[in-house]
């Protein structure tokens, strides 16, 4: 098991599914992985949510502590030893600091993007749970907002909520042949019953014309997962 490289709790999660086309993600495919299906459906999902508590090898970095992210994102899977671990790749992360982007990108290959961020998480008096992530695109703010029951449930096994959450490891595409690969540590979230969901995002900007018309569809399913604390482990090439 390779040592830790990040703790931080994950809260708050809001995740828009959405159908793709497995044409599309092809070029953005890591070496050795393969798109991974639920129910013969391939999936992009759009998910916001709250960094919290953030420790880089056990050190709090001063005003680094806890920000906004939202990614998009999709899902593969890499055969080792016989077994299959189920992943997710990454189209863009977006973050409101400036040196995360520059590590991420420059040291690990990533692809985030820097943006004004602000988020509210808010119980109405109707007892609705209302959670929304903004980020600011060209002057204007992009939304993706949800409103829940305040009480969070499990979810059912073989369900699409455990398929989209259950993914324990992360894959990069670094070239046409190397990977890099690290895992992600978190128990089972539990999911808020779903009310009413607001998207609104410059699909197009953000991650060309592909995805941008992939993002003008209803999702297939909105949800939102309470987190957990998480550990993000070391990277190595696959």
């Amino acid at each position: 098991m390779q040592p830790s490289f990040l703790t931080a709790e994950w809260r708050k999660l809001a995740l828009a599914n959405y159908l793709a086309d497995p044409s599309i993600l092809k070029k953005y495919l890591p070496a050795k992985t393969e798109l991974d299906f639920w129910n013969n459906r391939c999936y992009v999902s759009l998910v916001g949510f709250m960094f919290k508590n953030v420790k880089l090898k056990g050190l709090s970095i001063p005003f680094h502590r806890n920000f906004e992210e939202v990614n998009l994102r999709f899902y593969v899977r890499f055969k080792e030893g016989g077994e299959w671990k189920r992943g997710v790749v990454f189209i863009k992360e977006i973050v409101p600091k400036a040196a995360i982007t520059l590590v991420a990108n420059t040291l690990y290959g990533e692809h985030y993007q820097t943006l004004p961020m602000r988020h509210a998480w808010n119980q109405s008096e109707e007892e609705f749970l209302r959670v929304s992530y903004e980020w600011k695109v060209s002057g204007k703010w992009d939304k993706f907002a949800v409103s829940a029951l305040p009480h969070p449930v499990n979810f059912e096994s073989g369900s699409e909520e455990e398929f989209i959450t259950q993914h324990f490891w992360g894959y990069t595409k670094l070239s046409d042949t190397k990977t890099s690969e690290y895992q992600v540590e978190h128990p089972e979230w539990e999911v808020y019953p779903m009310k009413n969901y607001d998207i609104d995002v410059s699909g197009e900007k953000l991650y060309g014309q592909p995805f941008g018309e992939m993002l003008k569809q209803e999702p297939l399913s909105v949800f939102l997962a309470e987190g957990s604390e998480i550990i993000v482990r070391q990277g190595k090439k696959v």
